[in-house]
């Protein structure tokens, strides 16, 4: 027999398996394989600025739900990854990835939704944010129910043999249709959850947290309709339509649109309101500010200690003449005081001054006190009538 030649864009050393990821006859792969590519470029991108915008968002309620945002993000990658297995060929691998990964992740997105809607029905019964890390806590436990079952699944197809020379065929790719989507009930659960923790924050009192209401459920509504799409077409639509090849198709169709549910109605519009203020910070009608900013604050702080213009003159309140009215109560400063007067305005003599006139004032009091000399006259000083070595007679 002749080897089965490769088909138009693909090379000849390409594994049979991997004819979907370049074949040009069949469009399907290479346009999925092309926008699955963008999905995890994308969810990259949206998770590096997550984490980029997390020191300069303000509303501390809004920051805490961004733990929802980021677990998303990773698993919405993570199913934009899973589309190469429904691409790809059938295998062992690849059909067990299917079967495994399928679920899980799928769950772990709904289970972070469910969680965000409880986040936000709590905070509008009990009038403040509950603490995110019990809520993950809860979407952790519900996410690894849904692994637990698949691991089950996965260790009696794959792992474990019967004891002897019993042969058991390899049933991880000959797994029915109604059996891959029976073992998504679970699931299914989870999303019929999402729509229904929803509702009740289409009424919260604040706007910004009923437009995160809103974006949950429309996310959870919209993903109900892809759901109920590929459910009805794996199942039934393609036998009748003819065509059962398209079962891998229709599941890698129904992966990648949605994860770009998730990224356009959810992710993308919870990281543009990041940037928003909490109802707490938000101005008033009447245009006054709650919170003065900063500058406002820092120049009142400056006007209450600035103080007036000080003199080049100082004065020494050490030596005042004036007794204080009452009795401190504690030690004062003699400079305590000191206000920095215009000397023009009150004046204050100084030190010097005060002993000059002091002196000034003794001189004329030792002039006034000084007896009249007998002797003095008004043309001049006369001499004594007698003198001095005379005796009276």
């Amino acid at each position: 027999m002749e080897p089965t030649s490769a088909p138009r864009g693909c090379g000849s050393s390409i594994s049979s398996i991997y004819y979907n990821l370049c074949d040009l006859t069949k469009v399907w792969g290479v346009v999925v394989e092309g926008v699955a590519a963008v999905g995890v470029a994308t969810s990259f991108v949206l998770f590096i600025i997550l984490m980029a915008c997390l020191p300069f968002v303000t509303d501390k309620k809004r920051k805490g739900t961004m733990a929802f945002q980021a677990g998303i993000l990773i698993f919405t990658l993570a199913l934009f990854g899973l589309a190469f297995a429904f691409i790809v060929g059938r295998s062992s691998t690849s059909c067990a990835a299917r079967r495994f990964l399928f679920g899980v992740l799928f769950s772990g997105c709904l289970a972070l939704l469910v969680m965000h809607g409880l986040w936000l029905y709590l905070l509008e019964r009990r009038g403040r944010a509950p603490r995110v890390w019990l809520l993950c806590l809860g979407a952790l436990g519900l996410w690894l129910v849904e692994v637990i079952i698949n691991t089950e699944w996965l260790i009696i197809t794959l792992v474990w043999r019967p004891q002897g020379n019993v042969t058991v065929p390899d049933v991880s790719c000959s797994i029915a249709n109604q059996d891959f989507v029976m073992a998504l009930i679970y699931v299914m659960v989870l999303l019929l959850a999402v729509v229904l923790m929803a509702i009740p924050s289409l009424t919260h009192k604040q706007k910004q947290w009923r437009r995160d209401g809103a974006y949950i459920l429309v996310t959870g509504l919209l993903t109900v309709a892809i759901w109920v799409a590929w459910i009805v077409m794996y199942i039934h639509g393609n036998r009748v339509a003819g065509n059962p090849t398209w079962d891998d198709p229709t599941l890698a169709i129904a992966v990648v649109s949605n994860a770009w549910v998730f990224l356009f109605l959810y992710t993308i519009p919870e990281v543009c309101l990041l940037t928003l203020k909490g109802p707490e910070q938000e101005e008033p009608h009447d245009g006054e500010h709650i919170y003065p900013s900063k500058k406002l604050v820092y120049d009142n702080i400056l006007k209450d200690v600035e103080t007036p213009h000080q003199h080049v003159y100082l004065e020494n309140k050490a030596f005042t003449m004036d007794e204080p009215t009452t009795v401190p109560t504690k030690p004062v400063s003699p400079y305590g005081g000191y206000y920095g007067q215009v000397r023009s305005c009150v004046y204050q003599p100084t030190e010097l001054a005060l002993i000059a006139k002091g002196m000034t004032k003794m001189d004329q009091d030792a002039g006034m006190c000084r007896p009249t000399s007998p002797f003095r006259s008004s043309g001049g000083i006369s001499s004594p009538p007698h003198s001095p070595n005379s005796l009276p007679s």
